[in-house]
């Protein structure tokens, strides 16, 4: 099994992204650390197969954690899942070694691609005692780190997806006052609210008034 450690300081954030993770086979959740110190300590203690890294932490940033673990010789991997949309974020990223950098909100499908991706790769490292070029090429173009991005649904935007995410929040809200939040028509919100749904961000509950249909009000998982 290979362990994880998860490292998110929004408690919510961290619960979807643990619920993703023990959905797969050959993974185990090992810890889960809300700050960077609660993250050095875990992984000192639990030696975690894999970390899910954010990058903006409450005690500092989640890439000098990585440099840390890289100039110590930490033998443990590191996928980034991060709202950071800097270009020099993901080169700094790469320079330092990360398996993946995923960009929130993190689609399900998305995270499960590249986790077995890595799991299929630390499979076929553990069973080669020489490598030849084939064995090279073969994982290096299976890795996770080559994982094509999640291409969204024709009529979803990234951006705006993350915005009526963030919009949903406390005891939820329906299409329109969503809509009203992130500056868009009733109809495009339900739309990105539906969606969310499906990729098991959101959850949706009948709110029953004193006239009319029931309408639909959704929260946050």
């Amino acid at each position: 099994m290979i362990k994880v450690l998860i490292v998110e300081d929004d408690p919510a954030i961290a619960e979807i992204h643990r619920r993703f993770v023990e959905r797969l086979p050959g993974f185990v959740l090992c810890g889960l650390a809300l700050t960077l110190t609660d993250a050095r300590e875990q992984i000192a203690v639990l030696k975690p197969d894999l970390v899910l890294l954010d990058v903006w932490l409450p005690d500092g940033e989640g890439l000098g954690l990585l440099k840390q673990l890289r100039q110590e010789g930490a033998e443990v991997d590191v996928i980034l899942l991060t709202a950071a949309r800097e270009a020099a974020t993901l080169q700094e990223a790469m320079r330092l070694g990360v398996v993946d950098f995923i960009l929130k909100p993190v689609v399900f499908e998305r995270l499960k691609g590249t986790l077995e991706k890595y799991r299929q790769s630390s499979q076929a490292l553990a069973s080669l005692a020489d490598i030849s070029q084939q064995d090279v090429d073969a994982l290096f173009g299976s890795s996770a780190g080559s994982a094509n991005p999640l291409t969204l649904p024709k009529g979803i935007d990234a951006l705006t997806l993350e915005r009526i995410l963030s919009a949903l929040a406390g005891e939820g809200a329906n299409a329109e006052e969503i809509g009203a939040r992130v500056g868009v028509s009733r109809t495009t919100a339900r739309r990105y609210l539906e969606f969310l749904v499906g990729q098991q961000l959101a959850f949706p509950e009948l709110e029953y008034g004193t006239v009319g249909r029931p309408e639909r009000r959704y929260r946050r998982r």
